[in-house]
Order: C-alpha cells, then sequence, then structure tokens
C-alpha cells in the first residue's frame, strides 16, 4: 500500500472517546426514567454513522469540491422545505419527519455552507481585498442562516455565524475591515441582553477597532454609533422580533430567580447538577439529579450536566481535553495539507465544533443564555450525530488524499 495513503487513527481515536462519553451519559440519563429506548437509538444513529464515515472516506476529493455548489443549492431547498412542511419542536420549526424518523436540515446545511464558502474564497477569480467578494461570501453564510433565523431557532443562528469571520481572516481578509462589518450586526444582538451588555460590547468593540486599525479613526465611531444604535432598537422592539420563550431564556439567563419554576429552572438545575459533582463526581448511575430528572431534556442539550455530576471536575476535564484534542489534530491537519480549500474547510469545521462546545457548555454553568445547542457527539439526536461524523469523514478524506492535494 502506498505509504501517502494513511487513516489519521489519532482523529478516529478522539472522536471515539468522545462517542463513548455520549453513550455513557445517553444510558445514564435515560435509563432512570424509563426512556431507554433513546439510548439504542443513538447507538444506531452511531453505527450508521460509522458507515457514512466510510462511505466519504472513499470518495475522490476533487468531487466533493466540484459538487459543493450543487450541495449548498441542496441545502437551501431543504430549509424552505422545513420552513413549509417543518414540524415544530420547543418553539422552532426545525425538522422534517419522514415517516418514524425526523431530520433536522440545518445540521447538513451547516456543512454545505462551509464547504460552499471555502470553495468560493479559495477561487482564483476571488479576490477577498474586494468589497464585492467580501459582500458574496458573507452572502453565502448569511442567506442559510436568515432561512434557520425564520423557524426561528437562534442557537443554531448562532453556530451558522461562527465560522464566517475565522474562514473569511484565513482566506487572507482584513481582521480590522472585518471587525468594522461585523461590529454593527454584534452590537444589534447584544441589545437582547441588557444595556450594561450592550455597553461592554461597545466598549470592546471600539478598541479593538482602535487596536486593530493602528490608531484612532472617524469611521470607527461612525460604526459603534450606528452598531450601539441597533442595540437600542433591539431593546426596544425586542417583543416583537424575538418569540416570548425566546424572550424569557435571556430575561432568565440575566437573572435564573426572575422564573425559578419557569424558563430558569433548568439553568439553576444545571448549575446544581455540575456543582454537586465535585471533584470526582458522585459517581456513574449515581448522580441525584440525573436519575430522578431534574433536568428536562437531560440527554440532549444539558448531557453535560450528567457528566459534571457523576463524573465530576475530572470527567469534565477529560472530555474537554478530548475535544481540544480533536480540535488541534484537525488544526494540525489544516496547517500540514498545502491546499486552500482543504485548511479553509477545516478551519471552518474547528470553528463550528468549538462554537457549539462553548456556547453547550457555557449554558449549563449560567455563562450564555440557554439556546439550544447540542453538544458534538455528545447530545442525543441523530441528525446532528451524522453531521458530525460526516465532518469527520471529509477531514479523514483529506488526510488520506494529501498527497494528491498539495502535501
Amino acid at each position: 500500500m502506498d505509504s501517502n495513503y494513511k487513516t489519521d487513527w489519532w482523529l478516529l481515536a478522539f472522536m471515539t472517546g468522545l462517542l463513548l462519553y455520549g453513550f455513557l451519559a445517553i444510558f445514564s440519563a435515560t435509563t432512570a426514567v424509563g426512556s431507554i429506548e433513546l439510548f439504542y437509538r443513538q447507538l444506531a444513529w452511531g453505527g450508521i454513522g460509522l458507515f457514512v464515515i466510510a462511505g466519504v472516506y472513499y470518495l475522490d476529493p476533487m468531487w466533493i469540491k466540484d459538487k459543493v455548489y450543487i450541495l449548498y443549492v441542496a441545502g437551501l431547498l431543504l430549509l424552505l422545505v422545513t420552513l413549509v412542511v417543518g414540524v415544530k419542536v420547543a418553539g422552532a420549526t426545525s425538522w422534517i419527519r419522514i415517516g418514524f424518523i425526523s431530520v433536522q436540515p440545518s445540521e447538513f446545511a451547516k456543512i454545505t455552507t462551509i464547504l460552499a464558502l471555502c470553495r468560493y474564497l479559495s477561487s482564483d477569480s476571488t479576490d477577498i481585498t474586494q468589497i464585492q467578494h467580501v459582500l458574496i461570501a458573507m452572502l453565502i453564510v448569511l442567506l442559510p442562516a436568515g432561512l434557520v433565523m425564520l423557524q426561528p431557532d437562534m442557537g443554531t443562528v448562532l453556530t451558522y455565524l461562527s465560522f464566517l469571520f475565522p474562514v473569511m481572516v484565513m482566506a487572507g481578509f482584513n481582521a480590522y475591515y472585518l471587525l468594522l462589518l461585523a461590529l454593527p450586526l454584534v452590537l444589534g444582538v447584544t441589545g437582547f441582553f441588557s444595556m450594561w451588555v450592550l455597553t461592554g460590547a461597545a466598549v470592546a468593540g471600539f478598541v479593538s477597532l482602535v487596536v486593530l486599525g493602528k490608531g484612532f479613526r472617524g469611521m470607527q465611531v461612525v460604526v459603534t454609533a450606528l452598531g450601539v444604535t441597533g442595540g437600542l432598537l433591539t431593546m426596544r422592539f425586542a417583543e416583537q422580533l424575538l418569540q416570548p420563550h425566546q424572550l424569557k431564556r435571556i430575561q432568565t439567563f440575566l437573572d435564573p430567580m426572575l422564573d425559578p419554576r419557569g424558563a430558569g429552572y433548568n439553568a439553576l438545575q444545571a448549575k446544581i447538577a455540575i456543582g454537586s459533582g465535585g471533584v470526582f463526581g458522585k459517581g456513574y448511575l449515581e448522580g441525584t439529579q440525573t436519575q430522578l430528572r431534574f433536568i428536562p431534556a437531560q440527554w440532549t442539550d444539558f448531557i453535560f450536566c450528567v457528566i459534571g455530576e457523576e463524573m465530576g471536575f475530572a470527567g469534565s476535564a477529560l472530555l474537554l481535553l478530548l475535544f481540544m484534542a480533536m480540535l488541534l489534530r484537525l488544526l494540525w491537519m489544516a496547517s500540514m495539507i498545502k491546499n486552500q480549500f482543504v485548511e479553509l474547510v477545516l478551519v471552518g469545521f474547528v470553528s463550528l465544533f468549538l462554537a457549539h462546545l462553548v456556547i453547550n457548555v457555557g449554558m449549563t454553568i449560567g455563562l450564555f443564555p440557554v439556546v439550544g445547542v447540542p453538544l458534538p457527539f455528545l447530545s442525543y439526536g441523530g441528525t446532528a450525530l451524522i453531521a458530525n461524523m460526516v465532518m469527520i469523514g471529509i477531514a479523514l478524506n483529506f488526510y488520506r488524499n494529501k498527497r494528491d492535494l498539495g502535501y
């Protein structure tokens, strides 16, 4: 066998470790409450995911690149179909039911969006220093993100935005100008929280502009002022812009005791579960918050609580180390394979995984509002699991074909 065609067993090992963590946590979260069938479903999805990885692994990487735009359009069409015939779950019309299976198209559309963005930015005809090319790149991401916002699923929208700026900077766009474009949008979103959050973000954004721009310029004041104005308008019309349950989540994020038995319940119970785990945890299947089901949906968005309570700080730290090892391995691949498309795609994957990790863990310990973002490879859900494994399969494909890709 040609030594240039190898499997990255390290990446597979890190992914397998995360999958095992997820299976253990889901078993614990479901076995005591009579929902063990969810554990077996997740096992089945994991098995299907392995076949999917194998299929993606043996694809021609040039086929992946050539079909990117077709896949991107297919993703957009699925998002449109979801808006028309989708099923509403937890206030968002994000799912399509096919027989006895429910599919969340926005998870797969993330991958096609990353691939399309990277294909465009790595094209010889794209000059990232020209404003029209910058706007097209942003539109590639904002179009599916806008369709997801109509569902409305704000948590997923945040994950779409997470890879846009890192990929564009990696493609050569000046971070200063990128911040000029992004700051009004960021400050507009902070208006959903509070005046203090908006003020802090405005000061931090303005200082960042001065530092990146290597000095004070009038445009920095204009951009910051536009962002603050947007934030104030958001604050004024928040009730019209968000669904009631979304607004309640933000309010209870700032003060969970505003509604300790309602919107603030999950956040309070999550912190109790994780805090009570101590250094080494209460023991597997021994977590009281988990086994007595004080946390609703503890096998999905709040799966980290199970680990924090039953495995403690040590088990949680090992989980985070596995995540970091996987992300660093993907970045190592990006630096090793001398192909711009591959480099940008892998950076996009890392940004997306990292956003999911930070938002999910952050909302369980009170650093972020509860926005419904799953923990990759751990949270229950077949669509998300398959999508995550597809990204690993693409990375393995790139590594296997590194010689042909320019290594």
